[in-house]
This record gives C-alpha cells, structure tokens and sequence, in this order.
C-alpha cells in the first residue's frame, strides 16, 4: 500500500465500523464523511488528517449531531436544481442554521488549521 492510500484505507476501515457513536451523539460515519470532505478541500496526509479531525471534533463539541443531519440534508437539498430547491433557499430557519454551522466551521478551522 502507498504511503498516500494510508490515511484513505484508515478512514475506509472506519466507515466499516460507523455505527459507533460517541458521546456527542457523533457515529463514525459522519466523522469519516467530514473528514474525507476536508481532505478533498485542503490535500492529503497525515498532518491535513489531524486537522480535518480536530475541526470535526471542535464542531461536535459545540454543535448537536440532529442540527448538523439537518445541516446536511439542507445543503443537499439547495444545491440540486429547479424550483423545489429554489423554495428551500429561502426559507428563515434554514439559513440560520446554515449560518450557524458556518460560524461553528470557521471556529474550529481557526482552533485547528
């Protein structure tokens, strides 16, 4: 195995094991997805790996794991296309939550990168 394909094979043992969760209410899985999305925006490696699981651990601290499925679920819903999504990139609470999320982001980015 690649010294590259380390920390991808790590994380794809982990996704095998997602049920887990802990004590934040956090599974694996979401963890795992978090981190694999930080990797594809910020490179590879171990040190990236630390810090894309630091940013996911200080957003698990301050930011409930039903808040971020609905976080989730909204972004995925607003970026597909035509009208349907259009009425969900409107909607208040939504961009509240978005904004929170966003603000609980930044927090950790700063905390970790």
């Amino acid at each position: 195995m690649t010294r590259n394909g380390l920390p991808v094979a790590l994380l794809a043992l982990l996704i095998g094991c997602g049920t887990a969760r802990a004590e934040d209410g956090y599974p694996t899985y979401a963890r795992v997805d978090y981190v694999l999305g930080c990797m594809l925006s910020n490179g590879q490696g171990p040190d990236v790996v630390r810090k894309c699981s630091c940013s996911i651990d200080e957003i698990a601290a301050h930011f409930p794991y039903d808040s971020y499925v609905a976080v989730e679920t909204a972004k995925g819903m607003q970026e597909a296309p035509g009208e349907r999504a259009a009425l969900m990139r409107d909607v208040g609470w939504i961009k509240d939550l978005l904004n929170e999320f966003r603000q609980a982001q930044v927090a950790a980015d700063l905390k970790c990168f």
